[in-house]
């Protein structure tokens, strides 16, 4: 902890001779800055405010640039966005690629029968743009009710065959093949052996 402590004091200190010289200049960075840092974490607002211990209604408002942080504050987000604290205050160039390894992308194990979700949109499209990567075992199935009304899905099969049903209506697929479907009816994705596929979903 001593060295954790010294390394704060020298970001305030450095955070702190920064304002003293331009503050506008400083505080207008740290909105996008923060806000790129989480998602390029792949975290939501929520999941900020559990690591960081400053209130989500706290995060929202720094991100939207209606509250300045205190120093404190400050250091427990970049703490929990596992950025550097002075860094980013500095100038640089802008983060041109969001990486999300594989073994960070949130993956759901239960929903439906021999299938593993791995979610690859990032958390602030949810309800609107969405994108996941099933892996199905043979045999397995994904059941979803009807979404919001004028919802569609997209489906590319990677590997393996399936069976997708949209309302009355069915086909098959294999490698390669892709299928746009309306997703405000009940909706079903079913392995005829095992596959894996990329799946979209967009709400009108």
């Amino acid at each position: 902890m001593p060295e954790e402590s010294g390394l704060a004091r020298r970001a305030a200190r450095r955070y702190s001779s920064g304002m003293t010289e331009d503050t506008d200049a400083i505080l207008a960075k740290l909105p996008a800055r923060l806000r790129e840092a989480r998602r390029a974490q792949g975290l939501s607002l929520d999941a900020v405010a559990k690591l960081s211990g400053v209130s989500r209604s706290m995060v929202s408002q720094i991100e939207r640039g209606e509250s300045s942080p205190t120093i404190a504050t400050l250091w427990n987000l970049t703490r929990a966005l596992q950025v550097d604290f002075a860094g980013l205050l500095e100038e640089g160039p802008a983060r041109q690629i969001e990486v999300l390894r594989s073994g960070d992308v949130p993956t759901i194990e239960q929903r439906g029968s021999g299938c593993t979700i791995r979610i690859l949109s990032p958390p602030e499209e949810a309800g609107r743009h969405e994108v996941y990567e099933l892996r199905l075992s043979a045999g397995g199935v994904l059941d979803s009710l009807p979404h919001a009304r004028g919802a569609r899905e997209h489906l590319s099969v990677i590997e393996g065959e399936v069976e997708v049903t949209s309302g009355s209506g069915s086909d098959r697929l294999g490698p390669g093949d892709t299928a746009r479907y309306a997703a405000d009816v009940a909706h079903r994705i079913a392995a005829l052996s095992p596959a894996r596929a990329f799946l979209v979903v967009q709400d009108a």
